[in-house]
């Protein structure tokens, strides 16, 4: 049995014996000047690239980190405006329910009730006109961010190509 191996194990070793020639003389094979150089090349050019990828890609990280900040902000603003518009609204119709409480007759509880509607409207009316202005000056800001923010990322990957 053992000879039947052996046989085996020769005859697999001289079909395979041309390949292992070959790789044998392919190690020794010396690479020219000229490949090596260009890998080289091509290696730092990829490594340029990547770093210019990565500043950009870090460009546009922090546009959406500072436009994240900026809405988060804004939001908690119209929140704290929102909670002191309804606590005036309450505080006025508390200080008008005191006021016709003290009336002394219908004639007068109707007059403080036609002051307390039209003061509740200028209110209102004033605090539209406001709004307006806000989310006019929040439209105006946030585009002309986005706008700053389209140009260096765009400049960015300009320089990169």
């Amino acid at each position: 049995m053992s000879n039947e191996t052996n046989s085996v194990l020769n005859s697999v070793q001289a079909a395979f014996a041309p390949i292992s020639d070959a790789l044998k003389n392919l190690q020794n094979v010396e690479v020219p000047e000229a490949a090596r150089d260009f890998v080289k090349r091509a290696a730092g050019t990829a490594k340029d690239r990547a770093a210019d990828l990565h500043n950009g890609s870090e460009k546009v990280t922090a546009a959406i980190e500072a436009a994240a900040n900026n809405s988060v902000s804004e939001a908690a603003k119209i929140s704290r405006s929102i909670q002191q518009a309804i606590y005036q609204d309450a505080q006025a119709f508390f200080n008008g329910i005191d006021k016709l409480a003290s009336a002394k007759s219908i004639t007068e509880a109707f007059q403080i009730q036609s002051d307390l509607a039209r003061a509740h409207g200028e209110t209102l009316v004033a605090r539209a006109k406001s709004t307006s202005e806000y989310v006019g000056k929040l439209v105006t800001e946030g585009a002309k961010s986005a706008q700053e923010n389209f140009s260096k990322v765009a400049a960015s990957y300009n320089k990169a190509a």
